[in-house]
Protein backbone atom coordinates (compact mmCIF):
# COMPACT_ATOMS: atom_id res chain seq x y z
CA UNK A 1 0.00 0.00 0.00
CA UNK A 2 1.39 3.55 -0.87
CA UNK A 3 2.24 5.81 2.17
CA UNK A 4 -0.50 8.30 0.53
CA UNK A 5 -3.33 5.63 0.26
CA UNK A 6 -2.35 4.76 4.38
CA UNK A 7 -2.57 8.41 5.51
CA UNK A 8 -5.70 8.76 3.75
CA UNK A 9 -7.63 5.81 4.89
CA UNK A 10 -5.87 6.51 8.70
CA UNK A 11 -7.67 10.34 8.24
CA UNK A 12 -10.96 8.70 6.97
CA UNK A 13 -10.96 6.54 10.45
CA UNK A 14 -10.50 9.01 12.75
CA UNK A 15 -13.21 11.05 10.77
CA UNK A 16 -16.00 8.91 9.85
CA UNK A 17 -18.07 11.15 9.07
CA UNK A 18 -16.18 12.21 6.29
CA UNK A 19 -15.36 11.06 2.61
CA UNK A 20 -12.45 11.78 0.34
CA UNK A 21 -12.51 11.85 -3.00
CA UNK A 22 -8.86 12.03 -4.52
CA UNK A 23 -8.43 12.69 -8.09
CA UNK A 24 -4.89 10.99 -9.47
CA UNK A 25 -2.79 11.08 -12.32
CA UNK A 26 -1.13 7.42 -12.83
CA UNK A 27 1.10 7.14 -15.90
CA UNK A 28 -1.23 10.03 -17.30
CA UNK A 29 -4.74 8.76 -17.19
CA UNK A 30 -6.68 10.62 -14.36
CA UNK A 31 -8.58 8.24 -12.03
CA UNK A 32 -10.48 9.14 -9.20
CA UNK A 33 -10.72 6.98 -5.80
CA UNK A 34 -12.93 7.48 -3.21
CA UNK A 35 -11.54 6.90 0.89
CA UNK A 36 -14.42 6.17 3.66
CA UNK A 37 -14.00 4.63 6.92
CA UNK A 38 -10.40 3.39 6.23
CA UNK A 39 -10.57 1.70 2.85
CA UNK A 40 -10.03 2.96 -0.60
CA UNK A 41 -12.32 2.58 -4.20
CA UNK A 42 -11.57 3.24 -7.57
CA UNK A 43 -14.40 5.23 -8.90
CA UNK A 44 -12.81 5.42 -12.64
CA UNK A 45 -11.79 1.60 -13.14
CA UNK A 46 -12.18 -1.79 -11.33
CA UNK A 47 -10.86 -1.87 -7.64
CA UNK A 48 -8.74 -5.44 -7.20
CA UNK A 49 -10.31 -7.88 -4.73
CA UNK A 50 -7.58 -8.71 -3.26
CA UNK A 51 -6.77 -6.01 -0.34
CA UNK A 52 -2.75 -6.31 -0.54
CA UNK A 53 -3.24 -4.61 -3.98
CA UNK A 54 -3.00 -1.29 -3.81
CA UNK A 55 -5.84 1.29 -5.08
CA UNK A 56 -3.61 4.36 -5.30
CA UNK A 57 0.06 2.87 -6.70
CA UNK A 58 3.30 4.61 -5.37
CA UNK A 59 3.79 6.46 -8.89
CA UNK A 60 0.49 8.03 -8.97
CA UNK A 61 0.47 11.81 -8.43
CA UNK A 62 -2.22 13.51 -6.75
CA UNK A 63 -4.26 16.51 -8.24
CA UNK A 64 -6.48 17.18 -6.07
CA UNK A 65 -8.60 15.99 -2.56
CA UNK A 66 -12.20 16.78 -2.26
CA UNK A 67 -13.55 16.50 1.31
CA UNK A 68 -16.59 15.53 1.64
CA UNK A 69 -19.89 15.07 3.91
CA UNK A 70 -20.67 11.13 3.99
CA UNK A 71 -22.87 9.37 2.71
CA UNK A 72 -21.39 10.21 -0.35
CA UNK A 73 -23.86 11.01 -2.75
CA UNK A 74 -22.48 11.69 -6.13
CA UNK A 75 -25.60 13.12 -7.70
CA UNK A 76 -25.74 15.52 -4.68
CA UNK A 77 -22.12 15.85 -2.85
CA UNK A 78 -22.14 17.62 -0.50
CA UNK A 79 -18.71 19.48 0.08
CA UNK A 80 -16.82 19.97 3.06
CA UNK A 81 -13.67 21.69 1.24
CA UNK A 82 -12.42 21.48 -2.37
CA UNK A 83 -9.38 21.07 -4.82
CA UNK A 84 -7.00 20.56 -1.86
CA UNK A 85 -3.50 19.66 -2.95
CA UNK A 86 -1.57 16.57 -1.43
CA UNK A 87 0.54 19.37 0.57
CA UNK A 88 -2.70 21.33 1.75
CA UNK A 89 -4.25 18.61 2.64
CA UNK A 90 -1.64 17.12 4.93
CA UNK A 91 -0.46 20.35 6.80
CA UNK A 92 -3.77 21.66 7.24
CA UNK A 93 -5.96 18.43 8.12
CA UNK A 94 -2.95 16.16 9.93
Amino acid sequence: MSSIQKQLEQYTQRRSQEVLLVTLDIDGTTEEVVVFKGFSSCLSRATAYDPDVPVIPENAQIITIDRLQAPYNPSQPNYIERSLTSLEFIFEKH
